[in-house]
């Protein structure tokens, strides 16, 4: 993340530890390190153990397949994808790096090294190949929402916005996409627009557990905790309900020490 959003003392700049990433790939990654991922409870987390082992197991066939076939673009993308969800950044870009130098004008091997780019925190050079994956002339919102957040992490916020009304122009009330410029709002410490617009972002897809996530931390940094606690707890089991309440807890409580300094 850029340091103009460490240094900045607005509250929330100073209480988010990175933006949100959605519409890298037309839905939520956990590529950068986002906000509602804090929100993580036990069960999850055992959950996500089993997850891992069995991506392993996918992640390794795939590493044979591809020294087998290192030429063929769609191999080298799946690969660099398995790479990016098993948390290997450096090692997806490197493979999607040589892909994209053997087929420089695959639109889709640029924008998933785009992609990779930015998880590895390369927000300049993701931003500029994200560029050229995209074209005025078939436009795709995925990108472009893809660029907005790129940009956010760089602190140029109101061209993140831009980007996003772009996308929003192609993909009218796209839940990711709103998501990404509620949280774009929330950078900037406009919470009132911020809730508004995950609002819609909650409207449209309600049972997106990372969007109502982001609306409760909204309505949290609003001081509006009850009814961002009953948001966070919906359609959970109690200890995970009762796990994400604390977190939350946890996180609000954090940004008002930072508020108070």
């Amino acid at each position: 993340m850029s340091q103009r959003l460490f240094r900045s003392s607005s509250p929330a700049r100073v209480f988010l530890p990175a933006l949100l990433v959605l519409g890298l790939c037309g839905c939520q990654t956990a590529g950068i390190e986002d906000v509602t991922g804090a929100l993580g409870g036990k069960s999850e987390k055992s959950r996500a153990g089993e997850a891992r082992a069995e991506a392993k197991s996918d992640l390794d066939g795939l590493r044979e397949t591809y020294r087998a076939r290192q030429g063929d673009p769609e191999i080298a993308l799946a690969y660099g994808k398995a790479l990016r969800e098993s948390g290997q950044r450096s090692q997806a870009v490197a493979v999607l790096e040589q892909a994209v130098l053997n087929h420089s004008k695959n639109k889709a091997l640029l924008a998933a090294y785009g992609r990779a780019l930015a998880d590895n925190g390369n927000f300049q050079q993701a931003f500029d190949v994200l560029t050229k994956a995209h074209s005025p002339e078939d436009p795709d919102w995925r990108i472009l929402s893809a660029q907005g957040a790129v940009l956010d992490q760089m602190g140029r916020n109101e061209e993140a916005q831009q980007y996003y009304a772009s996308a929003l122009k192609i993909r009218p009330d796209e839940p990711s996409v709103l998501s990404n410029l509620g949280l774009s709002y929330v950078l900037q410490n406009n919470l009132p627009k911020a809730e508004q617009t995950l609002g819609r972002a909650y409207q449209r897809n309600s049972h997106d557990a990372r969007v109502r996530a982001n609306l409760a931390l909204v309505l949290g940094l609003q001081g509006r905790q009850a009814e961002a606690e009953v948001l966070v707890k919906a359609d959970l089991p109690p200890d995970e309900a009762a796990a994400k309440v604390n977190a939350l807890r946890e996180m609000l409580a954090k940004k008002q020490q930072r508020a108070d300094r």
